[in-house]
């Protein structure tokens, strides 16, 4: 799935939107009703400012974040794929049709993809390995730890 990216517009980017960003980055759930309550506005004017931000493309959505270990999938990979001559797009489908990719970016310099792959167990990464080198080469590193996960990326805090 390729997305656009959304145009960038200052005017929604005020001090009050940027904080409803930041709490909204803490906390995904927080009712509508006490992030008013935080930003000093009242509940039907930050619904509207969220509703403005989620038009503008500036919020492009509320997820569920799973531990994949929780799943029984405690060993992820970094993939990189160097696809073959006229396979970059068998190698896109692949990556969509395959439940151990959770990430699939199309990168620039000598590889074509970089995959995010979460399996139970090392030997298990082999199968799904063989499957993309059907179409190109791979290398892969292992996820050692996680020092910064994943977060949101926000705009500056007033007076930050």
């Amino acid at each position: 799935m390729t997305t656009s990216p959304a145009r960038f517009r200052s005017d929604l980017l005020d001090d009050t939107n940027r904080r409803i960003l930041a709490l909204l980055a803490a906390d995904p759930r927080l009712p509508v009703t006490a992030l008013a309550r935080r930003v000093g506005m009242s509940a039907p004017a930050v619904r509207d400012r969220l509703t403005r931000l989620e038009e503008a493309g500036v919020i492009r959505g509320y997820r569920l974040d799973i531990d994949p270990a929780a799943l029984g999938l405690p060993v992820a990979a970094w993939v990189r794929v160097r696809p073959g001559p006229g396979q970059l797009g068998r190698v896109a489908e692949l990556a969509a049709a395959r439940p151990e990719v959770s990430e699939c970016h199309r990168i620039s310099g000598e590889d074509c993809f970089l995959l995010k792959v979460h399996v139970a167990e090392i030997a298990a990464l082999e199968g799904v390995l063989d499957e993309f080198l059907r179409f190109g080469q791979t290398v892969s590193s292992f996820v050692v730890s996680t020092p910064v996960p994943p977060r949101p990326v926000l705009p500056p805090l007033p007076g930050a």
